[in-house]
């Protein structure tokens, strides 16, 4: 194999080994954060904690849309006390004030970043797509907790308060409506 062969097909390697790792940052940034809950990206549990400290946190509630959003969609409450691992139930609201059906799905994150790792979302209208008729009000739900594990952070230990934003963004339907109608475009 001639010396010009072996830079060209060393060359092409580094392009494919790029071009993967541009595919692949994506993914894999998103897996980090909601291993390490870096970002404020919240955890997700199966169940309950098993342990409810004396410690109290203060969790506030935030609540925004995108631009293209036409919903009105806001927290229920602005704020509770609880203890950490005490399990928690709050509401938001949302409205669509259009004459359309409107999906969208939530973005969500907690400020301060470092209780991302502890705050656990038991269950949460973010999980899915929303879809509100016209005219349509609801209330959607989020169970949480906060990991008594916290106060075992250097970082995050003297944590006392934590604020859980939510923004909806407009998701396209018009596939899924189709499909649901039996007819295309």
């Amino acid at each position: 194999m001639t010396q010009n062969r072996k830079t060209v097909y060393s060359l092409l390697g580094v392009i494919v080994f790029m071009g993967a790792m541009a595919w692949a940052a994506v993914p894999l940034y998103d897996l980090f954060c909601r291993v390490t809950g870096y970002g404020g990206t919240t955890q997700v549990a199966d169940t309950e904690s098993a342990v409810v400290s004396d410690r109290i946190v203060t969790v506030r509630f935030d609540a925004s849309t995108a631009r293209d959003m036409p919903w009105e969609f806001r927290p229920m409450q602005r704020e509770i006390d609880v203890r950490l691992g005490e399990t928690a139930l709050v509401f938001y609201e949302a409205y669509n004030p259009t004459d359309e059906v409107v999906a969208g799905t939530a973005s969500y994150n907690v400020l301060p970043y470092t209780a991302g790792a502890y705050f656990a979302k038991i269950a949460c209208f973010c999980f899915t797509e929303q879809v509100l008729q016209p005219g349509e009000r609801v209330e959607m739900p989020v169970t949480f907790f906060v990991a008594p594990e916290i106060l075992e952070d250097d970082e995050a230990y003297e944590t006392q308060e934590i604020t859980l934003s939510y923004t909806f963004h407009v998701m396209d339907i018009t596939e899924d409506l189709a499909a649901l109608s039996g007819t295309t475009e």
